[in-house]
């Protein structure tokens, strides 16, 4: 059984509220349990994380290479500022798979630059929650 850690970045617990027209009004729990099904039918299993907090993310990331196979990641604003979890996510030598509920080149110039995309296997974007569904099923399709 293929082992998972997802991890939400910044603000993403707010899903729901926060900026509907941008984000939809999904919440996090929706999202996850979405992954859940995507997972069960795929015969994986998944640990799932969500901060607010840099340091506390790289930490998943700097353990996760002992227990998982792969990352899927939605950095949030940090995408755009982290050399730290960027670095981590090349330490860890696992694959990961980058996720955004919308379009970051379609939004502000200083959300349209990825830090973590040239370090990521792949980058789904602007689908919704669906980013997130396509991704683990990507991320699934290259561990196996």
């Amino acid at each position: 059984m293929k082992r998972i850690l997802i991890i939400h970045g910044p603000n993403l617990d707010r899903l729901g509220t926060r900026e509907p027209q941008v984000y939809g009004k999904i919440t996090l729990k929706e999202i996850n349990a979405g992954l859940k099904k995507v997972a069960a039918k795929e015969k994986a299993r998944l640990v799932i994380a969500q901060s607010n907090h840099e340091g506390e993310i790289v930490d998943l990331i700097g353990k996760a290479a002992e227990k998982f196979d792969g990352i899927l990641i939605n950095p949030a604003a940090y995408t755009h500022t982290s050399v730290a979890i960027r670095d981590a996510l090349c330490a860890s030598s696992l694959p990961a798979v980058e996720v955004h509920l919308s379009n970051i080149y379609s939004r502000e110039e200083f959300r349209q630059k990825s830090l973590i995309s040239p370090v990521a296997k792949g980058t789904v974007l602007g689908f919704g929650p669906k980013s997130y569904y396509l991704g683990l099923e990507a991320l699934l399709d290259l561990i196996r």
